[in-house]
């Protein structure tokens, strides 16, 4: 799987579009996928608008639970990079980040971008 880092600063604003949820490994059991070191797997939504063109949501995976993130909230993405898969006749691109975070002082109620 290649990997490839994304630079979030040409992102525009980014805006958390569904809070952080625990990545289920198994629906059935509804056991939590774990990363290499153990630690549970978390994912983001995020929004994604560049340039005044279509906003679009990418789903962010990072480690850990990530703390204090809201539905609306500006949010801050470190250490993200994009994943080429492909199984079978499906393909796609995935996310993961070191930590998203929110953006202090950034409220539901604030304009923006995004």
């Amino acid at each position: 799987m290649q990997s490839i880092p994304v630079d979030t600063a040409r992102l525009g604003v980014l805006r958390c579009a569904i809070a952080p949820e625990a990545k289920i490994s198994n629906p059935e059991t509804q056991e939590v996928k774990r990363d290499r070191d153990g630690n549970p797997v978390w994912t983001v939504a995020v929004t994604v608008r560049q340039d005044r063109r279509r906003i679009s949501v990418i789903e962010i995976a990072v480690s850990g639970q990530p703390k204090g993130i809201e539905e609306g909230q500006v949010v801050k993405v470190t250490g993200l990079t994009a994943f080429m898969w492909s199984m079978g006749d499906r393909h796609g691109v995935s996310f993961r980040a070191d930590a998203v975070t929110p953006v202090t002082g950034s409220t539901h109620a604030k304009g923006g971008d995004a």
